[in-house]
């Protein structure tokens, strides 16, 4: 691999840590998904051969491993069907924060099909045949899907109340 590989392959770690933390909801996750997403891409760069870009090739690799871990953990006998939402500390004054914090407790209610060609469209502007590239699926399908999700997304805004997770009270003071 050339310098300039490299280089190419690291400049994409910031939008991928932005892509898999939307994924996940989580940062240690996310960080172990890019890891291994980098590692992948490193062993298997021979096999890019520079066929489409760089960035949608490793986005591809990100999603298709983030899809095995989600099958595989349904395959466990104690999967939760109840995303891993974290506690997002806010103050009452920070009405931004606040915003946020339901924007991606709703985002995490999502469908993951859903909510990773919103990311990919809407966060990290891939155009509909990049996203369609990512996720193995036809260019109509990203369309379909991105228009439901952001659908649903709007409906979770509007009740940010019932993305928060069943039996939790948040007081703000």
């Amino acid at each position: 691999m050339r310098p300039d590989d490299t280089a190419r392959i690291v400049a994409c770690i910031p939008s991928l840590r932005r892509y898999a933390r939307g994924l996940t909801g989580d940062r240690e996750q996310a960080d172990d998904l890019v890891q291994d997403t980098l590692e992948r891409a490193w062993s298997r760069y021979s096999r890019w051969q520079r066929r489409g870009e760089l960035r949608a090739w490793m986005f591809g690799i990100m999603h298709n491993h983030f899809i095995d871990g989600l099958r595989a953990r349904r395959r466990q006998p104690e999967y939760d069907a109840q995303p891993n939402v974290p506690d997002i500390p806010v103050r009452a004054a920070q009405a931004d924060g606040l915003e946020l914090r339901d924007l991606d407790r709703s985002l995490q209610r999502l469908p993951a099909d859903l909510r990773a060609v919103l990311l990919l469209v809407a966060v990290e502007e891939f155009s509909y045949r990049e996203a369609a590239q990512v996720l193995d699926v036809p260019v109509g399908t990203v369309m379909s899907r991105l228009s439901r999700a952001r659908e649903r997304l709007a409906a979770l805004l509007e009740r940010p109340e019932d993305s928060q997770p069943a039996g939790r009270l948040h007081c703000v003071k």
